[in-house]
This record gives C-alpha cells, sequence and structure tokens, in this order.
C-alpha cells in the first residue's frame, strides 16, 4: 500500500512503499524518492515512457505515487544527472536519448589536443556473429560458446586512424545487425542500438593501460608495430545492471588524450 505524502522509508519502516500501476509494491528500508527514483526506473525500463517522449510532470507523478511533489523532484534530479532523463526549461521532462547532443558520446573520452579539430569519423571493417570465448561470455554474463556479434571498426581524424575497436554484442539482443545496416544509420552507433534494437545503454565501466601495437593492430592504425597505446576497455550496461556490450580500444596519442571530469 503507497506511503501517505511526505512520510519517508524511516517514518513507516513496515510500509511496502509506494505501487506503481502494476501495483507491485516498491522497495522497503531506503528513502522515498529512492523508492520513486526505482518505479520511474522500472517504467523507462518498461517502455512506458520510450525515448525522446515527455514523461508526466511533477504534479502528475506525485499523484500517482501518492507521494509529495518535493520526492517526486528528487527523484526526477538523480534520473536526471544520471542521463536517464533530461530537463528542457518551459518544456519539461524527456526521456534521455543517445540523439541528444549531451549524450551522443558521453562514454568517449579521446580529445584531440587540437580544440579546433574535426569530429572522428568512423569506419566499419566488419560485422560477424560468433560464439561467444569464455572471457567474452563471462563479461556479457552469457553462456561460454553462445552467439555474440562481433563488430571491427576505426575511428578516423583528417583520414588518420586514432582509434580501433573490437566491440561485442549478445547475439540475442542485436539479431540482424550488419554492416550495410551500420553503414546506411547516419547517427551514432548507441542511437542505432537504441532505436532499432531497444537496447540503451545507461552507464558503463573502463578499464586503462598501456600496451604496444601488435603487428595487425599497428597495420590497421597505421602506424608502426611496438608503438605505445592507450587500451581501453569498456563494459557497458542497460536497466537492472545487465551487461550488454563489451568493448576493447586501441588509442594512438599523439595527438590526443584521454580526459575525464571527477567529482
Amino acid at each position: 500500500m503507497p506511503l501517505p505524502s511526505g512520510s519517508s522509508a524511516a517514518e513507516a519502516p513496515d510500509a511496502a512503499g509506494p505501487s506503481g500501476p502494476s501495483g507491485a509494491p516498491g522497495p522497503s528500508f531506503s528513502p522515498l524518492y529512492q523508492q520513486i527514483k526505482g518505479l520511474l526506473t522500472r517504467s523507462l525500463q518498461g517502455g512506458e515512457w520510450k525515448p525522446g517522449e515527455a514523461i508526466p510532470s511533477e504534479m502528475e507523478l506525485a499523484a500517482r505515487f501518492r507521494v509529495s511533489q518535493g520526492t517526486v523532484r528528487k527523484a526526477v534530479d538523480e534520473l536526471a544527472t544520471g542521463n536517464l532523463l533530461v530537463r528542457r526549461q518551459g518544456k519539461g521532462t524527456y526521456v534521455a536519448t543517445h540523439a541528444e547532443a549531451s549524450t551522443q558520446y558521453r562514454f568517449l573520452h579521446l580529445v584531440a589536443d587540437d580544440p579546433g579539430a574535426a569530429r572522428l569519423q568512423r569506419r566499419l571493417l566488419d560485422c560477424r556473429r560468433l560464439r561467444a570465448s569464455a572471457e567474452v561470455a563471462r563479461a556479457l554474463g552469457l553462456r561460454s560458446g553462445e552467439a555474440v556479434i562481433q563488430v571491427r571498426r576505426l575511428l578516423l581524424q583528417d583520414a588518420q586512424p586514432v582509434v580501433l575497436d573490437d566491440i561485442y554484442l549478445p547475439g540475442t539482443l542485436f539479431k540482424g545487425l550488419s554492416v550495410e545496416r551500420m553503414d546506411s544509420y547516419k547517427g551514432p552507433m548507441y542511437r542505432l542500438f537504441e532505436a532499432e534494437f531497444g537496447v540503451r545503454m545507461i552507464r558503463a565501466e573502463e578499464r586503462l593501460r598501456a600496451v604496444a601495437a601488435e603487428a595487425l593492430a599497428a597495420q590497421l592504425l597505421a602506424t608502426a608495430p611496438g608503438v605505445p597505446l592507450l587500451s581501453v576497455e569498456r563494459l557497458s550496461f542497460t536497466y537492472d545492471d545487465k551487461p550488454v556490450e563489451l568493448r576493447r580500444g586501441l588509442y594512438r596519442t599523439e595527438h590526443h588524450h584521454y580526459r575525464n571530469e571527477l567529482n
């Protein structure tokens, strides 16, 4: 049964928490706004509001969950901070999409030393279906030998290769993905995944190390074997912390650097 407006989980520890349209109880023993955040996230995950669509107003959501408008605002603020929602002044709050300029390349932290350098361009080299190695399967939460899609691509600046990416995706989620399909889509790759396969990247974890270029990588990156490269392994997650992409990138850094903001 929903908590009364203005209540908190600490004030009513035995309460089940607010319920959504399905009537399923929310989590207990957490701040009320966190419970509302969880219910909103479930609605996003279930596709109640599609990427780019407006969500109901704070007043409507407060009435729906029978909580205060301030509680809803705090939940929405956190979802906006996490790039799941986007506030637009005077227009309302919308489901974030990888088509948004602010979120298109938020997982790519490679920056040109020259501020006026052109945006990186992609060149797809291969897209094939294969059986996952034990290592790839473990990262993606699959069984060893289960089908994955491997995409190999270059990112170039002024026709010079800068990044070599090997991308692994669960085969069941990305049936029909091909070089032709990706080549015909002019927007960001994550927007393609979101719009045509219903898979939205929510967050990512990365591991960085310095490596020496092996022969094939050196050839594809138009550099010499043994040249230092930055290796970036990224695991991307969708809702419920489900891993849906393993990306292994090799970065040339003669004219680029890896930039991150720490709070």
